[in-house]
């Protein structure tokens, strides 16, 4: 596969016809679930660039980006074999990781379990944390459906992943409101 480099032109003008291919190169319509996932999870993980800029939890959001960027290649790929061989799954250390950031940012902070009305009593930054909350529940919406609609049990990690990372994502927009 050639860089991005390689082009002199980005456009394909490929998809024109309203289909595009997944990475196992199987052609489907650009309205397939696929893509509505793909491009949830994108906007997920452009949010939370904005995030980053926020300056508050900069390494962990980097992680969290890259471990998208994994997730992307799991729900894109259907060839078993390619994603057991070549592709990174999420794992129990992933969902982890997630909890365990929850529970060191809880230790720190007094959060009341409660209903918050996004952008009212927050700041800038935690709005922008509870917008990046709002995406990764969307995300786990489409997400549970492509697991049903195409059959993925393998993506299993995948959806408890994104679940944990809607928790994280509340628990730290509200660590910004007590700084």
């Amino acid at each position: 596969m050639k860089k991005i480099d390689d082009y002199r032109v980005i456009s394909t003008k490929k998809g024109d016809k309203g289909t595009s291919k997944n990475y196992s190169n199987e052609e489907f319509s650009k309205s397939d679930l696929l893509f509505e996932t793909l491009g949830t999870m994108d906007e997920l993980t452009s949010h939370l660039g904005v995030c980053y800029h926020t300056g508050k939890y900069k390494e962990e959001i980097r992680k969290i980006q890259k471990n998208i960027q994994d997730i992307n290649s799991l729900i894109a790929t259907s060839d078993e074999k390619v994603r057991m061989d070549k592709l990174r799954p999420i794992t129990e250390f992933d969902i982890s990781f997630l909890e365990t950031l929850e529970e060191a940012i809880l230790e720190k902070c007094d959060i009341t379990p409660s209903f918050v009305l996004p952008g009212s009593d927050t700041t800038k930054e935690g709005a922008c944390f509870d917008l990046a909350r709002a995406i990764a529940r969307r995300a786990e919406r489409m997400l549970i459906r492509f697991k049903s609609e195409h059959k993925r049990d393998d993506l299993s990690y995948v959806s408890a992943y994104v679940n944990r990372l809607s928790d994280l994502l509340f628990i730290m927009a509200r660590s910004l409101e007590n700084n």
